[in-house]
């Protein structure tokens, strides 16, 4: 009997001694947070406030890898293609997570099924503004404008399928005006024409604009959101004008990984950040830039991305935008 035990003992401790080690607990090395524009625009600005607060949570660094180019899909092509392990992430916006797939045939991934949300961090209003020689005072007067010379007003955005596109599309159908859409490839050509009087029209990112509305170099008729904006309370939204009542729609910034990543990751990565989110420090910087902190849960966060891509398609379909 004691021979018997004895043995036993000896295979139990054989056993465990060839037993496959227990994994590291998360994180056990740097995380790589992928940003799929350059470095200086809103999404990266977002990334650079709650990466270094979300690495000092971890334990561990928290790297900015900017991949700009196509719109932020190459960014968010990485992601979706990367090991599901919690060591690579998205700082994803709608125009590479919804919108890119509805205006772009060659875009193959689905934002909605292959990125896993995690935190919802908030929204950036944009804003309709104008060059100050125009005769509208406002965005009533404007809309009249509009429907009186059909066809012979332009607005600008950074390009087609990006959302400030879709906004002045969304301002288009709500107005039942006919402006003409002049894309360009970036924030500050567009600006630079606007300033000078090429174009009678632009939508641009809030914190953009500001400076310009602030000194009156530009005129701005409303921001694209349902409501005023905490950082600009004097300009109006534009859905205060009845004949824009419908226009609600911004630029918004969450946190996102590859599809298949394991819920007590996403839980842990959610818990974080929604610490990180809490710091009046990481609040009032995000805030300077218009953005409104809203953060949630990962299923918060779904379900806001469904209805944006929703309200996104509508506004592909009705205004045909292909790239």
């Amino acid at each position: 009997m004691k021979t018997l035990l004895r043995a036993a003992v000896a295979a139990s401790l054989a056993s465990a001694a060839f037993a496959a080690p227990a994994a590291p607990a998360y994180p056990s090395k740097p995380i790589t947070l992928v940003v799929g524009y350059t470095a200086g625009g809103s999404v990266d600005l977002v990334a650079r406030t709650v990466a270094p607060e979300l690495g000092k949570r971890l334990g561990q660094s928290v790297v900015i890898e900017n991949l700009g180019g196509a719109g932020g899909t190459i960014g968010a092509q990485k992601v979706v293609k990367a090991e599901a392990d919690g060591y690579t992430l998205l700082l994803g916006s709608g125009s590479e997570v919804s919108i890119a797939r509805l205006t772009n045939p060659a875009v193959r991934y689905d934002g909605e099924k292959d990125l896993a949300p995690i935190t919802f961090i908030g929204t950036q209003p944009m804003v309709l503004v104008g060059k100050n020689d125009l005769p509208a005072r406002n965005a009533a007067e404007l809309i009249a404008l509009a429907r009186a010379r059909p066809g012979s007003m332009s607005y600008a955005s950074s390009g087609v399928g990006t959302p400030l596109n879709l906004a002045g599309e969304l301002i288009k159908q709500q107005g039942n005006v006919n402006i003409t859409h002049v894309p360009y490839k970036g924030a500050s050509a567009m600006a630079t024409d606007l300033l000078g009087g090429q174009i009678d029209l632009a939508v641009m990112v809030l914190s953009s604009a500001l400076p310009h509305i602030q000194a009156n170099r530009v005129r701005a008729y409303g921001v694209t959101e349902g409501k005023r904006a905490s950082v600009a309370p004097n300009v109006p939204a534009l859905a205060e004008t009845p004949a824009l009542k419908g226009v609600d729609m911004g630029v918004w910034f969450g946190l996102m990984a590859p599809g298949s990543l394991t819920k007590p990751v996403i839980d842990r990565l959610n818990s974080e950040m929604q610490a990180v989110l809490a710091m009046p420090d990481v609040r009032k910087k995000l805030a300077e830039a218009g953005v409104e902190v809203s953060p949630g849960t990962p299923a918060q966060f779904a379900s806001f991305v469904k209805r944006e891509t929703a309200k996104y398609r509508t506004i592909v379909q009705t205004a045909d935008i292909r790239q």
